[in-house]
């Protein structure tokens, strides 16, 4: 064992208290954080900016002006510039997804340049915090980092704490005997544990209480989630560019989802290592210094989080004190406010996450992630924020308003209809002069508008995998070129299949944060198992006569077949979300399974002898 690791007393479940200041910030006043380096600027990122974003309104524009000329026929309404808008509004988000996608394969051909910075020293902090998870998979995953760690040469001390909030008490004592086991397995490694008595504020709270107890004995502390995994060349490499740039005071990596056993969690699993890598580098590129935070698998300069970073609870309707939800975009934009840098790196490789095993487990997760983001809205005229943090909280929330926006686009196409005379609204009619006065859907219109919608939302999957490749990925870590081109059809089918489901449900889950409907923080389903078919029923009743009554538009003649794709989506949606949890063995090949990381087989291994000792009541052996 080298020096990276300090030897820890076998009767301590946690070290001697180092108490650090974490104040609350006021969002109404500015901070600036005196430890923070002043000057430092990024002409790069400057330069990337204007390369995306100019791209993207331009063609926003050009549409705009196609549009408007398309309902100019007798003039233009206030119906029809309002829907003009809001057909812009949708087209600049995706063209903005498909500059950077291009600017990030672009960026992915070339080398990236060494730093060979000197390297001081820091004592790092791994926190895993966990609420009601599975106690193998959680101690597992942190045997297998603090494992790998001790055979890792270098100077930086790392420590793993294992924060628990767990309510029940037979999970609590899984977690105990869990945590034993590691301890004897590992001895002299220091992995801490610690459950709450009151878990107030949620995550927020487990955290803040850790740095304000043990915050001061740390240079900087690893965020992961309960099903982080990290290589230890990856916290190595995280460790080393934190201790290069003193102005750094967050470096966040790209997670990349391992470990998925069906259907649609392979489908999200393939789709982020394949097109994921292309949008998180040109991401990285024009957001430059002014980066975000994901909430895990990022390393944090514990001083300036402690000094910058102390979130407040926020007024909502009626003056109630609301906890901010998604902390982690936030706690970004104050450590970015206070004068620190939040950077991305993407090419630090062995940084991973699992992913929901279902279509409902993902969509659970989808609502509480929508509530979170929404209420970023609030916090956009926070004093003192960067712009471009404010454009973080704005996109998060933009993505899940994005949803009700295309559903009300895809009912005004229903509702045109096929011709003047079989439209469900009269758009001609004079007794309404003010209703749009849309010109005939042709065949060669719609064939246009399908031909955009499906170009612009599949090119940047196309150009994500091309850029792969052309980066020097070998096709036999794909599983082969014909293997490869079958997984890449497959998510495709399956990406559009699952596409009108989601969008669906994310309308009703922004109607839902609106309306103030209540949202249960269950733990995350990991494992997952199916649904039976009443449960399935019931969840996409919504999505089911929706679909109905497409059909029926479509045998009378009043619903264009162009929406046949979305029809189908919707009145399949109970067969799908089964088919999405079904196991998927084989197909949709990631680089990360067809040479499995060491830390992910050593894990793999630790989960199965925690999970065999755990059910039989002893601690497992060497």
């Amino acid at each position: 064992m080298d020096g990276c690791v300090r030897t820890t007393d076998p009767s301590a479940t946690m070290p001697p208290a180092s108490p650090l200041a974490h104040p609350k910030q006021d969002l109404r006043r500015g901070f600036r954080d005196m430890a923070a380096p002043h000057g430092v600027r990024d002409a790069a990122a400057a330069y990337w900016r204007g390369a995306v974003f100019a791209p993207a309104a331009l063609a926003t524009a050009a549409l705009l002006w196609a549009f408007l000329t398309w309902f100019a026929t007798d003039g233009t309404t206030w119906a029809e510039a309002l829907l003009t808008m809001l057909i812009g509004v949708g087209f600049f988000w995706i063209a903005l997804t498909f500059v950077t996608v291009l600017g990030g394969g672009l960026s992915l051909t070339r080398p990236t340049s060494s730093d060979d910075g000197e390297v001081a020293p820091l004592d790092v902090a791994l926190l895993m915090p966990i609420y009601e998870e599975d106690p193998w998979q959680v101690f597992g995953n942190a045997a297998a980092m603090m494992e790998a760690l001790t055979k890792r040469s270098g100077c930086h001390r790392y420590t793993l704490y294992i924060l628990s909030d767990t309510r029940g008490p037979d999970r609590a004592r899984q977690e105990e005997a869990a945590y034993a086991a590691i301890r004897d397995r590992l001895p002299g490694v220091p992995i801490w544990y610690r459950r709450r008595t009151e878990n107030t504020d949620r995550k927020v709270g487990n955290l803040a209480q850790w740095v304000t107890t043990w915050g001061g004995g740390h240079d900087a502390m690893l965020v992961l989630d309960a099903d982080s995994l990290m290589s230890a060349s990856a916290i190595g490499a995280l460790s080393d560019a934190l201790s290069r740039d003193p102005s750094a005071g967050l470096i966040q990596s790209f997670p990349q989802l391992i470990g998925a056993r069906t259907l649609f969690a392979r489908s999200q699993q393939f789709a982020n290592a394949i097109y994921g890598v292309a949008l998180a580098e040109g991401l990285a590129r024009w957001t430059g210094r002014e980066g975000n935070y994901w909430g895990h698998n990022a390393i944090i300069r514990t001083a300036a989080f402690a000094s910058s970073a102390g979130l407040p609870h926020m007024r909502g309707l009626g003056g109630k004190q609301n906890l901010i939800l998604s902390h982690d975009f936030v706690e970004a934009g104050l450590l970015r406010r206070a004068g620190w840098s939040v950077r991305f790196l993407p090419r630090v490789r062995g940084s991973y996450e699992e992913t929901p095993p279902s279509l409902i487990d993902h969509v659970l997760r989808d609502r509480r992630w929508c509530r979170g983001n929404l209420q970023h809205l609030g916090l956009l005229g926070t004093r003192g924020f960067h712009a471009l943090s404010r454009f973080h909280l704005f996109h998060g929330a933009v993505g899940y308003l994005l949803s009700p926006l295309w559903f009300l686009l895809l009912t005004l196409w229903a509702a045109i209809g096929v011709s003047e005379d079989r439209s469900v609204i009269n758009y001609f009619s004079p007794e309404n002069p003010t209703l749009p006065n849309w010109p005939e859907m042709s065949p060669i219109n719609h064939v246009w508008l399908m031909v955009v919608l499906y170009g612009l939302l599949l090119a940047p999957k196309l150009i994500g995998a091309a850029a792969l490749i052309g980066s020097g990925t070998p096709l036999a870590r794909l599983g082969g070129g014909w293997q490869f081109a079958g997984s890449l059809l497959t998510e495709i089918a399956l990406s559009i299949a699952y596409a009108p489901i989601m969008m669906v449900q994310q309308t009703l889950a922004v109607l839902g944060a609106l309306t103030g409907r209540h949202v249960d923080w269950t733990p995350q389903t990991r494992s997952g198992g199916q649904y039976g078919w009443r449960v399935l029923a019931r969840f996409h009743a919504v999505e089911t006569g929706l679909g109905a009554l497409l059909l029926v538009g479509m045998v009378t003649g009043y619903i264009s077949l162009w929406l046949l794709p979305v029809m189908a989506s919707l009145i399949l949606s109970v067969p799908l979300s089964r088919l999405s949890s079904m196991p998927f063995p084989s197909g949709l090949a990631t680089p990360q399974e067809v040479r499995s990381p060491i830390v992910a087989r050593r894990a793999d291994r630790w989960r199965s002898e925690l999970q065999a000792a755990l059910r039989a009541g002893v601690t497992p052996a060497e």
